[in-house]
């Protein structure tokens, strides 16, 4: 159900908060607008914390671990905010490691880099770039998100498949325990000092490692599991993977979203940024012949291959689409298919092999590849335009999901038939879907409200049926989103009681407090995927579109001064939340508060509406709330003015 926290919540009390801000001193923010501003993420969950905290340093870090066990108030830590499925908010401590946790360090030439977690993704590959290099982790939000949500969701992407993941191009990472202690599997002797200072953690992940290479079907289980992605529960590989306690606990982090420990630092391995392409959109009249052919292509060389289902062809603009597919009929579908070469002499031989296997597909219309960067880029905005158009043709005061789940390519045909079934069995009719086709990985977008029970009751059946689907195809939950809330009550209906309870002692030893970012991936609540829902209701015409999805936030002028674009659009739906339930006083607080940090440090350059996927301008709407701030005697004189 949606979240009831409300204003009249008054946080934690003025003894707490000066405790709080004697560790973080003029970085610790306990007002209803900064509050409210963090209580939403990219997922479609909504929790206000108590207060948020922008540490600077390791022993700030250690020292709010510290207070909160003594409290028994939970923290959950969150960089971007871009997290799809509820993991970067809390109703304990919010800490922000966006604000001061951003160094970063191009090592060897650029074979490695050292990054923070404040660090965006496609910093890092900008700096990268000088050397051919790049890392491994593409995700869609590359712009927007930043390191620390990459490590702690285990990101990956279109191009990165498995062998590139956060995991897999991990050397070397720093961390502090909730006790305090701190350790950098870089530094000599790190792994016998683990051992001597924290006995009782490693001799447990040494016990876990132990107990699953006894059970032959656990073990195999597994390493089946972590041939495709998965980022359901924990990274279980972890204890098969590596034998040193230490190194095992490092990588367990990868994929841990923030509930076992803080990633302080890491530096990771980098790949070749192969800069020779060869891309194009290849039309099939049938889905199943489409599957049929993703293992050739991918055994041909290619790097992408994007799948778009016949609702997301008839979802692009037909003007963008035209030159590829000028009509788009019953049951058709494309793959959007990328070649990548180092030098030219490779790229010549992913062109020669291309255009051969090209000869042999059954395509709806003549294929062809393109070597013009122009049209290349024409094509992945086709395909990085399904999710805009999604959200932006939603009804007002609904939202999108975006779900994320992964199947054998075997049974990829079977699969998207049987999304298709139960998107129409429940109603989803505007539902899309799209991914990854080289890796087995679908994601699905659909518009839903959470502003009645009726549609709550919806979600959660159609919930109930996709998990069963997916685990009877032999699929995973999730891909590469993270377990977060909205499957944590599923994790155990994948993994199955054995490696559930290994989950929940890595769990126990790590955090035997249960304090950090607790609900996420291990929750005992049957219906968590339902509980503290977020509602939007419709507040301004220029902005209702939002999805809150955080893309906007790096190129804001006041980031770091007040507020961004997204937060004063969560202000704005907060204002109208507070006049539907008749909180007049708070709502008065809050307006008050909002004409400096909404409206007067407001840059109003529109930045933001390039960054957006859906184009949402909220310097526009914020010129709009000055001007009918305005006395009508200046408003006249303004308009006088502007007329010449």
């Amino acid at each position: 159900m949606p979240n009831a926290t409300t204003a009249s919540d008054p946080g934690l009390s003025p003894i707490a908060l000066a405790e709080l801000e004697a560790i973080c001193p003029g970085r610790t923010l306990s007002r209803w607008i900064d509050r409210i501003a963090y209580a939403s993420d990219a997922s479609f969950y909504h929790l206000v914390p108590q207060a948020v905290l922008q540490p600077q340093n390791r022993d700030e870090i250690r020292q709010l671990f510290g207070w909160s066990q003594a409290h028994r108030v939970p923290i959950t830590f969150r960089t971007a905010g871009t997290s799809l499925s509820g993991q970067a908010v809390g109703d304990g401590l919010l800490v922000d490691l966006s604000k001061h946790w951003r160094e970063v360090e191009v090592l060897e030439q650029g074979a490695a880099i050292r990054v923070q977690p404040g660090v965006i993704g496609a910093h890092a590959n900008a700096l990268l770039r000088p050397f051919g290099r790049k890392i491994g982790p593409d995700p869609a939000s590359i712009q927007a998100c930043m390191l620390g949500g990459i490590l702690a969701n285990n990101a990956s992407g279109m191009c990165c498949g498995v062998s590139q993941n956060a995991y897999h191009t991990l050397r070397s990472l720093a961390l502090m325990l909730p006790n305090g202690q701190y350790f950098d599997t870089a530094k000599p002797g790190a792994g016998a000092d683990f051992v001597a200072r924290c006995p009782e953690i490693a001799t447990e992940l040494s016990a876990l490692r132990a107990e699953i290479l006894a059970n032959p079907t656990l073990c195999a289980s597994i390493r089946h599991k972590y041939r495709q992605k998965n980022t359901t529960g924990y990274s279980l590989n972890a204890l098969l993977d590596f034998e040193d306690p230490l190194l095992i606990l490092a990588h367990l982090l990868i994929g841990s979203e923030g509930t076992l420990a803080l990633i302080a630092e890491a530096v990771l391995d980098t790949v070749v940024d192969k800069a020779y392409k060869y891309t194009g959109l290849l039309c099939f009249a049938k889905l199943t012949e489409a599957c049929a052919w993703v293992q050739a292509l991918a055994e041909s060389g290619a790097a992408a291959i994007e799948l778009l289902d016949e609702a997301s062809l008839r979802a692009l603009p037909t003007a963008l689409l035209d030159p590829w597919l000028a009509a788009v009929p019953p049951g058709a579908c494309a793959l959007l298919v990328e070649y990548q070469a180092a030098d030219p002499a490779e790229h010549a031989l992913q062109i020669q092999a291309a255009d051969s296997l090209l000869q042999r597909l059954p395509l709806l219309v003549p294929g062809r590849f393109s070597l013009e960067a122009a049209e290349q880029a024409l094509l992945w905005k086709l395909r990085k335009g399904l999710y805009p158009s999604i959200g932006a043709a939603r009804v007002s005061g609904s939202t999108v999901l975006i779900e994320d789940v992964v199947f054998p390519l075997a049974q990829l045909a079977e699969a998207i038939e049987g999304l298709h079934t139960l998107f129409a069995r429940h109603g989803y009719h505007e539902a899309i879907i799209f991914g990854h086709a080289r890796d087995g990985n679908l994601h699905f977008v659909l518009t839903q409200s959470f502003n009645t029970a009726s549609e709550t009751s919806r979600y959660d059946a159609f919930m109930q049926e996709l998990v069963s689907m997916v685990l009877a195809l032999g699929g995973a939950l999730k891909a590469e989103h993270g377990t977060g809330r909205n499957m944590a009550p599923f994790v155990v209906a994948e993994w199955g009681p054995e490696a559930y309870e290994i989950m929940m002692r890595l769990k126990a030893a790590l955090d035997p407090h249960q304090l950090l970012n607790p609900g996420v991936i291990l929750n005992p609540s049957p219906s968590a995927h339902l509980e503290d829902l977020k509602a939007l209701p419709s507040v301004d015409r220029e902005v209702d579109r939002c999805t809150e999805c955080g893309f906007c936030e790096p190129v804001c002028p006041s980031r770091r001064l007040t507020l961004t674009p997204r937060q004063r659009i969560v202000i704005r739906r907060e204002m109208q939340r507070l006049a539907a339930r008749g909180e007049s006083l708070t709502l008065e607080k809050l307006n008050q508060d909002y004409q400096y940090a909404g409206l007067d440090t407001c840059a109003t350059d529109s930045l933001c509406s390039l960054a957006c996927p859906i184009g949402i301008d909220t310097g526009s709407l914020v010129k709009r709330l000055r001007a009918e701030a305005m006395p009508e005697t200046v408003q006249r004189q303004v308009s006088r003015l502007s007329r010449g």
